[in-house]
């Protein structure tokens, strides 16, 4: 699942076409028409389905949508790469462990939208990058990998966001592949 420009789709999909991670990326959704995540799709083959956040009454329905084009793609797991969308309870139940989220700090620490920003305006020396199962509550689900990045006193959110991003490439495959090996789908 990807909102925008699908750099960590990109990277979960070389993991597994290189070996790094024992799986197969079966299908992209992408919820914004045209983001960057669904050109990567097109030009990598992997089919890309489109579920417009806007068009749903609902996250509830929007969710219900997901799950079945999950299920018609015959998803064991999945992976919010990017989602910048909270998901429901039905969604969580129909993935039960098998949800996990990328997010751009140390969490606890900067939980929600705009984490890069947050963490600067806080004045933090090491920020990062979490993966973590998806739970009701926005980025409080259990950690799965984390990696750390020193925060320079030129930084800007572009220049963190670019060494924060390289590490979520990094350590989002390592996620999935452990998330897999919990639940023994590998």
């Amino acid at each position: 699942m990807a909102s925008g420009s699908g750099s960590n789709f990109e990277a979960l999909v070389a993991a597994c076409r290189g070996g790094q991670l024992a799986a197969t990326v079966c299908q992209l959704v992408v919820n914004n028409p045209g983001c960057g995540a669904e050109q990567r799709a097109a030009r990598l083959g992997v089919p890309c389905m489109l579920h417009d956040h806007r068009c749903y009454a609902s996250r509830e329905a929007l969710d219900q949508a997901l799950i079945a084009s999950f299920q018609a793609a015959g998803v064991e797991l999945v992976v919010m790469a990017g989602w910048m969308r909270i998901v429901t309870q039905a969604l969580i139940d129909a993935y039960p462990e098998r949800l996990i989220n990328i997010h751009p700090s140390l969490l606890p620490s900067f939980r929600g939208a705009k984490a890069i920003e947050q963490a600067l305006a806080a004045g933090v020396k090491l920020s990062g990058c979490t993966a973590h199962l998806v739970s009701l509550e926005v980025d409080t689900g259990t950690i799965l990998v984390q990696a750390a990045v020193p925060v320079l006193e030129a930084d800007s959110v572009a220049s963190l966001a670019a060494r924060i991003h390289a590490q979520e490439h990094r350590i989002l495959p390592l996620a999935v592949q452990l998330a897999a090996e919990r639940l023994d789908l590998v």
